[in-house]
């Protein structure tokens, strides 16, 4: 039987980044109650939690925005190619006040816990003060990014020094000049903060495990030149995004290796990717990087070839140089990251074969070697895509654990829906398109709309989706990526998008490798046969009369 039981709002929907606005707009142009909880003082998300020395984004501005209004790209104009942490969530503040979305959202909250009851058919959001609020929708927006690793070392509490995580960096100024400084960690925001403080520091000491391959960000000014043609542009800009496999406006170059036999034209080629800077090397020089072995090694050396270029002392630049396959790891956009260790205060320590331990004074590793630190400094990544939905205790139909679901075998539909979590939408979560989210985000909060209006204008309660159609899903999206060259080094490379860099957690690809373009045809495929692949219920009404339940079930499938 169908509770008719009144939630205190339509929709919650946690977290206030991109995914969070996104969603609070779309569900205001369908006319709907929400509320919205977030942990931080103000919006931003992983843009308000990573403020560290250098932190950018390392997608381009001109795709890098929200695109639900053309008042958003009219009225701001980032000032820079890759603009920085500030200047995003500056741009987040602004597209809230523009559209008066902060009355929605309650800051300073985190959420505890998630429960849907089967019989009432309603969400229950409790936060960690014990509040306890009621919704038909949960939308959990807590992005791809945004819990950081724990910190596995036992010992920090003995250090006498300063230390910092970089996911949560303080908001006062921290004074570097003239300080002793270790940065553990060279992913991507490793990659930012190591040439940001190496002017600064006295000595600035880097522990590295996993060396990556750092493409050059080419960053620089946009002026009010430039500001013009990216506004009359903007259209055709944003649909090369939504039509390239990671959503990015860059066009492939047609080329590839078997078909250019000469070495010199295959340099040339590559160099014309390195001079773009950015994700323009692998996506508009060989398009066959990702799958075949002869492209991507010959790519592999090239970046090679660059560090021992740039890296005078050579012992350090062969530790600097990979040696898994490029794309085995997200490869980040360096702005001076290679140069940064010719300078003489700056020293590499690899620990790929060693473990490290904090004590009171430094870092100690496992072959006895002490290092003393004034600062350390953590840059040791994500818990990506499932850790901020499993940090909460989510439960669904039937009391299922999303937490225990999940550690057995990570399944979605598309990353819209989670069988056995009725009304449940994750935004920006597992089994999105691995690429730039931002394009990502805007194709999946649409199809959500369009699904919530669906069941509000037939009268539908819940929405689940079918088991066929999550193995459909799932076998599709093992095959997407099992066709890279990367699927297995991933693994051994300890690449966040599989998991691999969280211990005891389950291997698993976490993000759809088939390309923005295939993932949006298998949305689109339900939009457009009445959402065939679901199941939904529909609310019991005294006045509504047997005929017109059959007449609704005609035309939906109905449990």
């Amino acid at each position: 039987m169908t509770s008719n039981k009144s939630a205190d709002y339509d929709a919650i929907i946690v977290g206030a980044g991109f995914g969070g606005i996104r969603s609070l707009w779309e569900l205001t142009q369908l006319g709907l109650t929400m509320k919205c909880f977030e942990a931080g003082s103000d919006v931003g998300g992983a843009w308000y939690w990573n403020r560290y020395p250098g932190a950018r984004t390392d997608s381009e501005a001109w795709v890098y925005a929200l695109n639900f209004a053309p008042e958003l790209r009219d009225e701001w104009s980032y000032s820079e190619r890759y603009p920085s942490q500030k200047e995003v969530q500056g741009y987040l503040g602004r597209v809230a006040d523009r559209f008066d979305l902060r009355k929605h959202i309650e800051f300073n909250t985190r959420v505890a816990a998630a429960y849907y009851s089967d019989d009432d058919k309603i969400w229950t959001i409790t936060t960690a003060n014990g509040v306890m609020t009621t919704a038909r929708y949960f939308l959990p927006a807590t992005g791809p990014l945004s819990v950081a690793k724990e910190l596995p070392f036992s010992g920090l509490k003995s250090y006498k020094g300063e230390w910092y995580q970089a996911s949560s960096w303080p908001k006062q100024k921290i004074d570097f000049r003239g300080k002793r400084i270790a940065v553990v960690g060279t992913g991507a925001t490793g990659v930012q903060i190591i040439p940001k403080l190496a002017p600064d520091a006295k000595e600035l000491t880097v522990f590295q495990r996993t060396p990556n391959y750092v493409l050059p960000g080419r960053n620089y000014s946009i002026d009010e030149h430039q500001s013009g043609e990216i506004k009359e542009s903007y259209d055709a800009t944003w649909n090369r995004a939504r039509l390239h496999s990671s959503g990015l406006a860059m066009t492939p170059s047609g080329k590839m290796v078997e078909d250019m036999p000469h070495a010199d034209s295959i340099k040339q080629t590559l160099d014309s990717g390195w001079e773009s800077g950015g994700f323009h090397f692998q996506f508009e020089t060989l398009d066959d990087l990702f799958t075949n072995q002869k492209s991507n090694d010959i790519a592999s050396e090239y970046i090679r070839q660059k560090i021992r270029a740039i890296v005078k002392d050579t012992e350090t630049a062969e530790m600097l140089c990979p040696k898994h396959p490029f794309l085995s790891k997200r490869p980040p956009c360096g702005h001076f990251y290679y140069e940064a260790f010719n300078r003489p205060n700056v020293k590499l320590v690899d620990i790929s074969r060693d473990d490290i331990e904090i004590y009171e004074k430094g870092i100690r590793t496992g072959s006895g070697m002490e290092h003393e630190f004034d600062m350390i400094i953590f840059a040791l990544g994500f818990d990506a895509a499932t850790g901020a939905l499993s940090e909460m205790d989510v439960k669904g139909s039937q009391g299922k654990s999303l937490r225990s679901f999940w550690a057995k075998r990570l399944e979605t539909f598309a990353g819209v829906l989670v069988p056995g979590f009725p009304n449940m939408f994750p935004v920006c979560g597992p089994h999105v398109p691995f690429g730039n989210m931002p394009v990502v985000l805007d194709i999946q909060v649409n199809w959500i709309g369009k699904t919530l209006r669906y069941m509000e204008e037939r009268k539908l309660v819940k929405i689940d989706v079918t088991e066929k159609a999550v193995d459909a899903w799932a076998s599709h999206l093992d095959a997407a990526f099992g066709a890279t060259l990367f699927a297995e080094s991933a693994k051994a490379s300890r690449a966040w998008f599989v998991g691999a860099n969280i211990p005891d957690k389950a291997a698993g690809v976490l993000f759809y490798f088939g390309g923005v373009p295939t993932w949006t045809a298998w949305l689109d495929k339900e939009s457009n046969t009445a959402w065939a692949s679901m199941d939904f219920s529909v609310r019991a009404e005294p006045e509504v009369v047997g005929k017109d339940i059959l007449d609704q079930r005609s035309s939906v499938k109905v449990t």
